[in-house]
């Protein structure tokens, strides 16, 4: 097999074989390396937007873990002792329907919004977007803008020009390492994971995910930016099973700004031929991607909205009206709907599904959450014996009890069993537990010999009883009950 690929053939189809055709034709390695993409910098409405999402996310990102509650860390996962905090939630891995609901609501709360208005969470709050949206501003502060960055790249490496570069490695790198720190501070407590640090004592795992983490990140929002998008996240490659014609996209107005070509503020564009776009090329040097609005939606469109911004600026500048480029939708741009004719067409039935899907899993899981039972308790049968005969011929078997007390102060708790004649724990049970304390319990539940002799050999349903006593932390008793099986050997 040859190693030099087929030619691609640009400017004309498969059916133009004249030779009079505009036929240009141009080899692309598949081996070559990816062009660097230098970004430019953007001001504007959707730009403003952009960075007040990264302030949020950043804020609640790096906030979290230093803020207290009932005198722990607020959010903190703790995998040792497999409890998870979050605020006046204590969660165990019993909880997993929780999780499993906060994922569903993501998924849905997506397709919403994608279906609405495309790669909105790529482009204004993914932390891909994010961190490298941060780590732009940092080049931008030590290297310049767009121009100073590809004249210092271009340039002999020198001691200004290593100064520079040093000078933002060490803004990534510190930038990177602090996020680090902050990932691992949500699973061990930021206090004693900053001690460790301070004291080179910091465990393996910890500082594995702190070295890890952080590298992660000073890769992929340093020099991978771009590639990631592209492709690594696999939503590029599946966003366009979400979209339809009347999704609102970032769009380039052809009917209006074809013809292009440069020209004076002075020139009329009427009268010259042209459309509104000036082929500045600015929407191609903001975009963080590298692609050109102007040839349609690619999947490469992270949906930033930079290119906007930026259009709107050349037009204010031309004094042309603004949205050449815009938020619009496919059949909108060809069906020239006013901008109330396509936010109607924007609610519909696949919208509304989608919402009225969100809403009824957001309400079931804040109903969930606010009526959860303040105690857990799962109730196991000890495998090394199923039944034995104890005095009086009474029959016993023995269960272990685990109760798990959710709440932020101490509890105490009677367990009771019935269901059978005559059934009774052998060890009457009453435990206290500390604050978000987790319990095991052996009970030994007896059956007289009469009532095991009337109940018959076999197994039989029994339950057992937990009930919260009222005390210094609870006034309201609460009973939780809990089936299991009684042996009667034959």
């Amino acid at each position: 097999m040859a190693d030099t690929p087929a030619p691609i053939r640009e400017g004309g189809g498969a059916h133009d074989a004249s030779p009079s055709a505009d036929v240009r034709e141009t080899v692309v390695s598949l081996y070559q390396k990816p062009r660097k993409i230098y970004a430019r910098a953007v001001a504007g409405r959707f730009a403003s937007w952009r960075w007040a999402l990264v302030w949020l996310t950043q804020i609640v990102f790096y906030g979290l873990p230093w803020l207290q509650w009932n005198e722990r860390q607020a959010v903190l996962f703790d995998l040792g002792a497999r409890r998870f905090y979050v605020f006046g939630l204590v969660l165990y891995p019993q909880d997993l329907i929780y999780l499993s609901a906060l994922l569903m609501i993501s998924a849905y709360a997506l397709f919403l919004f994608t279906a609405v208005a495309g790669r909105l969470w790529c482009g204004y709050a993914c932390p891909q977007t994010v961190y490298t949206e941060i780590f732009m501003w940092f080049e931008k502060i030590t290297e310049g803008d767009r121009a100073q960055r590809m004249r210092l790249d271009a340039a002999p490496l020198g001691a200004a020009k290593l100064g520079r570069k040093a000078a933002k490695q060490v803004l990534w790198i510190g930038f990177a390492l602090w996020t680090g720190v902050t990932f691992a501070g949500y699973f061990t407590p930021m206090g004693e994971l900053l001690a460790g640090i301070a004291s080179a004592s910091l465990g393996p795992w910890q500082t594995f995910w702190v070295l890890f983490y952080g590298f992660a990140t000073w890769g992929n929002a340093g020099y991978m930016r771009e590639q990631v998008c592209k492709y690594m996240c696999p939503y590029a490659r599946f966003q366009s099973a979400m979209f339809d014609k009347d999704t609102l996209i970032i769009s380039y107005d052809p009917q209006r700004g074809e013809p292009r070509g440069k020209r004076s503020k002075k020139v009329d564009p009427m009268q010259a031929g042209l459309g509104s776009c000036v082929d500045c090329g600015v929407c191609v040097q903001v975009c963080p991607t590298g692609i050109d609005i102007r040839n349609g939606l690619q999947y490469e469109c992270i949906g930033c909205a930079a290119c906007i911004d930026a259009c709107d600026d050349i037009m204010d500048k031309m004094h042309y009206p603004r949205g050449l480029i815009r938020y619009a939708t496919q059949n909108g741009m060809a069906q020239h709907h006013t901008s109330a004719q396509i936010w109607r067409r924007v609610f519909r039935p696949r919208v509304l599904v989608y919402t009225a899907i969100l809403c009824i899993i957001l309400g079931a899981f804040a109903t969930s959450v606010a009526l959860r039972n303040p105690f857990r308790v799962d109730v196991v049968r000890d495998r090394a014996s199923l039944a034995r005969i104890v005095e009086q011929g009474a029959i016993e078997n023995v269960y272990r009890l685990q109760i798990m007390n959710n709440a932020e102060q101490s509890e105490r708790y009677r367990v009771a069993v019935d269901g059978l004649p005559g059934v009774l724990i052998e060890n009457p049970a009453e435990v206290e537990l500390g604050p978000a304390e987790a319990h095991w319990v052996t009970l030994n539940v007896q059956l007289p010999f009469e009532s095991a002799q009337q109940a018959g050999a076999g197994v039989h349903p029994i339950r057992f009883r937990i009930e919260r006593l009222p005390g210094a932390g609870a006034e309201t008793p609460i009973t939780i009950d809990e089936k299991s099986t009684f042996v009667v050997p034959r």
